[in-house]
Order: structure tokens, then C-alpha cells, then sequence
């Protein structure tokens, strides 16, 4: 008997987690303080006198309903979504800036003849595209805690357009790493040693794993929006 007046609670709390979408950490911290509150609830009833299942019963009717409650979870889930995306992104573009130039630096030909303008030119645009791109993280950072924060329609709006633009800065970034498989290319045909160069080859590998996460915090924070919207 006892499993199935429990099963009230957590049959409640899988239907909210069910209609919520966003990272799965805070999904959890947020499920977790819903969990308290109705055995709070649950508690408070019984100390008046109340059996356990109506105490609970009572408990998840006063909680709320779905239209009550998920909008409000479901906003904080949409702003740490679109804080992964933009710490992922800000850390992954600063290391690619920073990383571009080191990553040449101590090699057997480093201090032979300067390469084609072409190729500086197409290795300073990568660097170009990527600093847009964490110029919009950096304020995706400042605008999503405001709107959590304030509740603005304006703020929250203009979260959502950061949301979009880092999102769509992100193709950009896509086709840079395009680019940046053509300028690596391109290294191994200007000096044979690039192909072996350990840092280059390191290089290569971190941004694919870096890529790998940002397609995962952007799906993230899309699919958290789009739940938001609906």
C-alpha cells in the first residue's frame, strides 16, 4: 500500500519531467527541490491528522498544474541551456584564437620563408569568424542571467535573438572549420614535417571533440526554446 501512496508523488513528478526539456543537471536539481516541497507538503498534512495518501493527494493537487508550472521551470531550463551553449562556445573560441598561433610555434620550419598572403589571409579569417563568435557568447552570458533574473519581455526577447544568432554563428563557425581543414591541407603541402607535427595533430583532434559539444549544447538549448515557445 505503502508503494503505491509513494508512487503518487513520483507519478506527478515524471508527468512534469515529461513536458520539460533542458540540461540534465538542472533538469534534476530543479525536479529534485519540486520532490521537497511536496513531501514538505506531505508532511505538513499529516501532522494535521490526515492519512498518508490523502496527505499526499492533497499535497500534488496544491502543487500546481501543468500550465502553472511548467513555463516557469521550463524558462530556467531555456537560460541554462543558453548558458552551457555560450560557455562552451566562449571557451572553445578563445582556446582556438589563443591555440592558432602556439600551435606553429617550435616547428622545423617555423623559421623558414613566410607562407603565401593568401594563406595569412584565410588563417587571420578564421580567427575573425571566431571572434564574432565569442563576442556573441560573451553576451549570451551577460543577457540570459538578466532575463532569468528580471522576467523582462524585452530581456527575454533579446535572449532569444542571442540564442539564434550564437546558434546560426555557429554554421558560420562551420564553415571556418571548413576553412580549417583547407589551411591545415594546405600546411601539409607548404611543409611535408606538418603532417607529423605533434601540436597540429593534437589540435585537430581537441576540435573535433570541441565540435562534438557545441552541436550538443546548441541541440540543447533549441529544443529547450522550442518547448518554451510551445
Amino acid at each position: 500500500m505503502l508503494v503505491h501512496e509513494e508512487a503518487v508523488v513520483d507519478r506527478r513528478l515524471h508527468e512534469l519531467s515529461a513536458r520539460l526539456h533542458g540540461p540534465n543537471r538542472l533538469k534534476a536539481d530543479l525536479l529534485a527541490e519540486a520532490r521537497h516541497a511536496l513531501e514538505d507538503a506531505v508532511e505538513a498534512y499529516r501532522d494535521g491528522g490526515l492519512p498518508r495518501a490523502e496527505a499526499q493527494r492533497r499535497a500534488v493537487a496544491e502543487f500546481g498544474s501543468d500550465a502553472q508550472l511548467v513555463p516557469g521551470f521550463q524558462a530556467e531550463l531555456a537560460v541554462g541551456a543558453l548558458r552551457g551553449l555560450a560557455l562552451r562556445t566562449l571557451v572553445v573560441a578563445v582556446v582556438l584564437i589563443a591555440a592558432g598561433d602556439l600551435t606553429w610555434q617550435g616547428s622545423s620550419w617555423s623559421g623558414g620563408p613566410p607562407p603565401p598572403q593568401s594563406y595569412l589571409l584565410l588563417s587571420a579569417s578564421l580567427n575573425g569568424i571566431w571572434g564574432v563568435v565569442a563576442a556573441l557568447a560573451l553576451i549570451a552570458l551577460l543577457v540570459g542571467p538578466l532575463a532569468a533574473r528580471w522576467g523582462s519581455p524585452w530581456l527575454v526577447r533579446s535572449a532569444r535573438l542571442i540564442g539564434f544568432g550564437l546558434t546560426g554563428s555557429l554554421l558560420l563557425g562551420a564553415v571556418g572549420a571548413v576553412a580549417g581543414g583547407a589551411l591545415f591541407g594546405w600546411s601539409i603541402g607548404l611543409w611535408d614535417a606538418a603532417l607529423t607535427w605533434p601540436p597540429l595533430i593534437i589540435g585537430m583532434v581537441v576540435v573535433s571533440a570541441a565540435w562534438f559539444a557545441l552541436a550538443r549544447a546548441a541541440r540543447c538549448w533549441v529544443l529547450a526554446d522550442r518547448r518554451l515557445a510551445s
